[in-house]
């Protein structure tokens, strides 16, 4: 191999300067620096141009968790704290999840202060053949049309986090396309019990199946925390192929046999192309506010905030009008509690009730939602349309329009 020293290479003419020519690689030798004038430098083989500005996965962090820090008792499918992060449970335990917050080890080290912890709470050392316990992320298949995925010029994918458990041994990461039901997977094993390890898993290009390019959910991004034979007993697809039960999560341990084991995870990261631990792009840390913004997306919950809207008629249900603060992926389902106190000032003495929340009626996507409340026998009795403000400080809206 030739090396050319030289101190700066200017172009011929022009200010535009070309290095190599299409289909080349150009490498940047680990150890090495690579420096853009006016900007900090970076080093090695890390100078790579993502694809998109914001990170795939959102809330990889584990920061915003609107739901609450604290879900006891899941066994059952759904979201409970941290957002964007849900779990699928089939009889694989009964477990506590929070939103955890860190003070030391190495993910704290690495810039990260929240992780999604689950733990067992009653065991199941004998699961079942169709037994499975799994933490969940879902795309959009607009957000993932960069991968090119069921094309010729389909991309390699690489996922990378940190975890923590108690239970050492081989873990599953698994992708699933839900437009084609495909699916490829890959292995990891926690080495050291109760102790951060960051770990890379990388997942092949698929030049099958072509993802919808719409807002529902076409990617699954499971990890594994138990499984039983039903899906472990095939070979593990590390190449795409048509999902084949047994084939899941084969060579997952069981983190649901004592109810001593943990599960953490935190800093999740899906990039586009192949990578090892030393480089892997780093994480992309987003400011909490931006964060919480791109939640907002999939579920928002609203507190104390205030309303204007009218009474119709005598001693009825009278309607008024809150809007979600993010336009949603798609109509929500609405859920509420709390009380609102209503003041009716056209009536001279200033009458004023306290109401439960009575009915959710939601518009559309854009945030349109009205809320019904029943009136009481201090509500003004003449007919006709009277104006109200409603304080709601005590009151709780939440729109779900999760994948």
């Amino acid at each position: 191999m030739s090396t050319l020293n030289v101190d700066k290479v200017d172009p011929s003419s022009g200010t535009a300067l070309e290095i190599g020519t299409s289909g080349d690689t150009i490498t940047v030798p680990s150890g090495a620096t690579f420096v853009v004038a006016g900007t900090t430098e970076i080093t090695g083989t890390n100078n790579v141009q993502r694809p998109n500005v914001n990170p795939l996965i959102i809330n990889g962090d584990m920061a915003v968790a609107q739901r609450g820090t604290s879900s006891a008792s899941i066994t059952a499918a759904g979201y409970n704290t941290v957002d964007r992060f849900g779990v699928s449970i089939t009889t694989a335990g009964t477990w506590t999840q929070t939103q955890e917050a860190l003070t030391s080890g190495n993910a704290f080290a690495d810039g990260f202060s929240t992780a999604l912890k689950m733990d067992c709470t009653t065991a199941d050392a004998s699961l079942a053949a169709g037994d499975f316990c799994l933490v969940r992320y879902m795309f959009e298949g607009q957000d993932l049309q960069l991968l090119k995925k069921g094309t010729a010029n389909a991309e390699t994918m690489t996922v990378a986090f940190w975890v923590k458990a108690t239970k050492t041994g081989t873990n599953i990461v698994a992708l699933y396309d839900a437009d084609n039901s495909r699916v490829c997977c890959g292995s990891y094993t926690v080495s050291v019990t109760n102790t951060w390890e960051f770990k890379v898993v990388n997942i092949a290009a698929d030049t099958s199946g072509v993802l919808d390019n719409d807002n529902a959910k076409s990617i699954y991004l499971d990890f594994g925390m138990a499984a039983g034979t039903n899906y472990t007993s095939g070979t593990l697809p590390t190449a795409w192929e048509s999902w084949v039960a047994a084939d899941w999560f084969v060579g997952q341990v069981n983190h649901a046999d004592s109810t001593s084991n943990n599960f953490h995870i935190t800093g999740v990261q899906l990039e586009v192309g192949t990578y090892t631990s030393s480089t892997i792009p780093p994480f992309q840390h987003e400011s909490y506010g931006d964060n919480l913004q791109r939640c907002k997306r999939y579920y928002e919950t609203q507190t104390s905030f205030y309303w204007f809207g009218f009474q119709s008629g005598t001693n009825v249900t009278h309607n008024s009008m809150a809007s979600c603060k993010v336009e949603k992926r798609a109509t929500p389902t609405g859920t509420y509690s709390g009380s609102i106190v209503n003041y009716y000032p056209n009536t001279g003495g200033g009458n004023d009730e306290t109401n439960n929340i009575a009915a959710m009626s939601i518009g559309d996507k854009n945030g349109s939602t009205f809320v019904g409340i029943d009136s009481m026998s201090t509500a003004p009795t003449d007919a006709g349309y009277w104006p109200i403000y409603a304080d709601a400080r005590n009151a709780v809206l939440n729109w779900d329009a999760e994948l």
